[in-house]
């Protein structure tokens, strides 16, 4: 199996959290659970022309090879034999929309064929990754492709990461489970309902949910980290 990922240069390291790229041509297993993370990903298969969808308990169906995996707030199923040869991009929260020109909301909890959104690009990108023999290269095309669509948006003047919502993610961050909606909304001087809709059609999913999908990942980091856990101390701590 091959994993690799890769932080982006600046300035698109603002707008792109990783790019990855996966090589598992026989995992053992069929089907695996991918805990969400509230980003959105654009996934691409480079092995065949499709990609699962696998709705639990049902079988798989065929989709587009080239994805927008929308904000989760629930874990998703995937199929493992889409590892074989995928890469992919996480976008920063709030950032999608810059590369999207449309509301991340409308991708939440869906899986949506990427040539809807880039056009004939996004089928050039695909080919152009097949070609490229190895994994280093087409990390590096795929972020070359990335930078140069950044800067054609930066000619448009269509790059903007909304404020209000760049404050806000900050304050959960630092503490996804005591900064509440009706504190941050108020230091933006929005009401908490135009608060929720601008960061929800930013980020894809609502302020509560965002955080609480976070504190979730906290929980999720620490058990990973090995230590014993206190159940009842990781529960205050993570917010629940």
């Amino acid at each position: 199996m091959i994993y690799l990922e890769q932080t982006p240069a600046p300035p698109l390291n603002r707008f792109v959290r990783s790019l990855w790229y996966a090589q598992a041509p026989q995992p053992g297993h069929k089907r695996e659970r991918v805990l969400p993370t509230g980003r959105v990903q654009v996934i691409l298969n480079l092995a065949r022309d499709f990609l699962h969808d696998c709705p639990e308990g049902g079988p798989a169906l065929r989709m587009a090879p080239s994805l927008v995996v929308g904000a989760r707030s629930v874990f998703e199923v995937v199929d493992t034999s889409d590892m074989a040869d995928l890469i992919g991009m996480v976008f920063e929260p709030g950032a999608f929309p810059v590369f999207a020109g449309d509301a991340a909301d409308l991708f939440s909890n869906r899986s949506v064929d990427l040539e809807g959104i880039w056009g004939s690009e996004a089928r050039l990108l695909r080919d152009n990754l097949r070609e490229i023999t190895t994994p280093p290269g087409k990390l590096d095309c795929l972020e070359k492709y990335l930078s140069n669509r950044l800067n054609v948006m930066f000619a448009k003047r269509a790059v903007r990461l909304h404020g209000a919502v760049e404050f806000a993610l900050t304050r959960f961050s630092r503490a996804p489970g005591l900064a509440t909606m009706a504190d941050v909304a108020r230091s933006t001087g929005w009401s908490e309902r135009r608060f929720s809709q601008v960061f929800r059609e930013q980020v894809g999913l609502s302020p509560k949910v965002w955080c609480r999908v976070q504190r979730f990942q906290l929980a999720v980091q620490r058990l990973h980290a090995g230590a014993d856990v206190r159940w009842a101390e990781l529960a205050v701590d993570c917010g629940f």
